[in-house]
């Protein structure tokens, strides 16, 4: 996997970001989501890097970068840290602008780096998500039942992260495969990673941790952006999976014309693992937008 990339990271904003590069021209972020790793985008890390510098991260808490302890106030986890960890990566490695392309928990992240860094943003993917506090204010028995791991996730430890630490695999196995492409979408050699990073120290934390900052103190922050008025202002494409939950339970493309002043979108053919079940279809929409 990542064949030609480097492998690295760099410590920024009180945290290790790790991360693969590759490729050449203007920067892309890519972001990855829950319960997995920046291995993700393997399957269209190579295509991206043709025409962009690449950098795929792990989100703080996951994968091979730090995993800060919790505070009370879940503030280690909230997305404007997690957004400035991006930010402040991109710096280092000399981009002051970029374009991002983020899936499920990465795309919260991508929000909220857009809402409070929007002159660093050129462009933006974000991949079948609504946002959050829509989502949680529209939740029904079916989400509920479909995205059990939202609620579970935010109970107070250390319950939950006990319960992922017995059994790492068995947890991935739970949530990945729960989903509409079951595990066929996965190959053997990233669900191996998924398993080792998800057993790594602190990972479970790290898990638990980003969902409840972001059923409390991600939830503040984006009120006080509604009730300012403030919306994302750069170019904004959402897509999502047409056989998932989020396009079942909610409008995505309605929910973000709310809050974003330039966006389009359209539903894929595949469930919520866009980039591992449909890369191609992904890339087709991707590329010409982003380019």
């Amino acid at each position: 996997m990542f064949a030609g990339f480097q492998k690295d990271q760099r410590h920024v904003n009180g945290v290790d970001i790790a991360y693969r590069m590759g490729g050449s021209g203007p920067g892309l972020l890519l972001l990855h989501g829950h319960p997995q790793t920046h291995v993700i985008w393997h399957k269209v890390a190579a295509q991206l890097a043709e025409h962009f510098t690449v950098v795929a991260a792990d989100l703080r808490g996951y994968g091979d970068s730090s995993k800060p302890e919790a505070d009370e106030a879940h503030a280690n986890y909230s997305k404007r840290e997690m957004g400035r960890d991006g930010v402040e990566l991109m710096r280092s490695l000399g981009f002051e602008t970029f374009s991002v392309l983020a899936h499920d928990r990465g795309a919260r992240v991508a929000h909220r780096l857009a809402l409070d860094h929007p002159q660093q943003v050129t462009r933006m993917v974000l991949l079948d998500i609504a946002p959050t506090l829509a989502m949680y204010s529209q939740t029904d028995e079916a989400f509920a039942r479909a995205y059990w791991h939202w609620f579970f996730l935010i109970r107070p430890a250390p319950l939950p992260e006990s319960l992922i630490e017995g059994n790492p695999e068995q947890y991935l196995r739970s949530v990945m495969g729960s989903r509409s492409a079951g595990l066929s979408p996965f190959t053997d050699e990233a669900f191996s990673e998924y398993v080792r990073c998800l057993s790594l120290p602190g990972a479970a934390r790290g898990v638990c941790e980003d969902y409840r900052a972001a059923a409390s103190i991600d939830l503040e922050h984006d009120r006080i952006d509604i009730d300012a008025g403030h919306h994302l202002p750069m170019p904004l494409m959402v897509l999502w999976g047409a056989q998932g939950i989020v396009g079942r339970c909610f409008d995505p493309l309605k929910e973000w014309q709310q809050i974003a002043s330039n966006v389009r979108g359209r539903a894929l053919s595949g469930g919520h693992y866009l980039a591992e079940e449909v890369p191609e279809e992904l890339l087709s929409h991707v590329l010409p937008f982003l380019s």
